[in-house]
């Protein structure tokens, strides 16, 4: 097998074999070599068969694959006026209900090829029970840090795989960095949220949207942005369909985060090339409350490339997106909710009048039950006697 090449996405500096961030601090990219002929198709075997050719060389020997990907591409009718296409790339239908599915096959794969017999990750929610399904999937020693703010209701979709769940107290920033440090001497490896090997993963959203569209690409595709490694893969992959010649262009890539925490759309309504930690972090999008993303730095230099913006939504749109996307058949969890309630104010600020829009449902609603409470509902009360009348 030939070693993977990477290269930094802010200084440049290239790497062969494993490595998960380099020197500078700033997260790497593994770099697909070009070919003269490139095929990508909708196979049922799933997302390492269908796009092989713009995928790391990997080998699922013990058929670790659940059916993580291919997953619906949803028209919402009468959705918006003057023309605008939007679409729902609906990540709920993963095999643990989240997107992140898509990067915990490949990078469990990754460890495995390379020898890894104990895998770990850094995370309070969907990732956690990801990796946590995979690699037990795998038969894999497998340790989940956790914050140690975590609310209990979080942990049991965790434990139920049945991992080392560990508590951390500290700077939860701090834990991420941390970990890969301590794999290193432990030899475990960290399927953290931006490594290379879990952007390969998200990149495939791009391809399916493109496939699904029959060869059209979007103007615009909405993320739900929190450590960064979504949003940047899946720019990754439509400029790779472009770089192998099966597009003319790359959508605008829209990051779209809670007011309550925003660091890079923070730091890029500023106009800042970093972004600073987000203080007093909180609001009900828990899946990307994260005050100071790993991925932030290397967001804020692709959206200037690809000319992207950032919207924020405060906690009683989040609310409203979640409700309109449930009466269109759609329950997703308030992060997901965040990507549909940034259409609106998309269409004000950059005035969207005729163009194909595909917003990212990341995780199911189910991810987040208690929300509910924050939900109308009604529910009227009859006797069975009654109950023609109310009919």
């Amino acid at each position: 097998m030939r070693e993977t090449k990477m290269i930094c996405t802010m200084c440049g500096k290239e790497y062969l074999g494993e490595h998960f961030r380099c020197s500078c601090g700033e997260p790497l990219e593994i770099v697909i070599e070009k070919k003269t002929a490139v095929n990508i198709s909708w196979r049922k075997s799933g997302i390492l068969e269908s796009f092989s050719d713009l995928l790391p060389e990997l080998k699922d020997f013990n058929s670790l694959s659940m059916g993580e990907g291919l997953t619906p591409l949803t028209k919402i009718e009468h959705a918006m006026t003057d023309g605008l296409e939007l679409f729902i790339k609906n990540e709920t239908i993963n095999p643990t209900w989240s997107f992140k599915d898509r990067g915990s096959y490949l990078a469990v794969l990754d460890a495995i090829n390379k020898g890894y017999k104990h895998i770990g990750t850094v995370s309070t929610g969907n990732m956690a029970a990801s990796v946590a399904a995979y690699s037990m999937r795998a038969g894999l020693k497998t340790t989940i840090l956790i914050s140690d703010s975590i609310p209990e209701e979080k942990i049991s979709p965790i434990a139920i795989y049945g991992p080392r769940i560990l508590k951390v107290k500290g700077d939860y920033d701090r834990l991420y960095f941390k970990s890969l440090e301590l794999g290193k001497k432990k030899n475990i490896y960290f399927a953290n949220s931006d490594i290379p090997m879990r952007v390969e993963g998200s990149k495939t959203i791009a391809f399916e949207i493109f496939l699904q569209l029959e060869g059209r690409v979007p103007d615009f595709v909405i993320v739900p942005t929190s450590s960064g490694g979504n949003v940047r893969g899946i720019e990754k992959g439509f400029r790779e369909l472009k770089a192998c010649g099966l597009s003319n262009s790359i959508p605008r890539m829209i990051v779209a985060q809670a007011l309550g925490c925003c660091p890079i759309h923070q730091a890029f309504s500023s106009n800042d090339n970093q972004i600073e930690k987000f203080a007093h972090a909180h609001t009900i999008a828990h899946a990307i409350e994260n005050p100071f993303p790993p991925s932030g730095n290397a967001v804020l230099r692709m959206l200037k490339e690809n000319q992207g913006i950032t919207v924020a939504v405060n906690e009683d749109e989040i609310l409203t997106a979640q409700r309109q996307l449930a009466k269109r058949g759609l329950f997703g969890q308030p992060a997901s909710a965040v990507a549909f309630a940034s259409i609106s104010k998309l269409r004000k600020e950059i005035g969207v009048k005729r163009a194909i829009v595909v917003a990212v449902l990341t995780g199911s609603g189910l991810k987040y039950p208690a929300i509910l409470k924050e939900q109308p509902s009604v529910v009227e009360v009859t006797d069975i006697d009654s109950l023609q009348d109310l009919l």
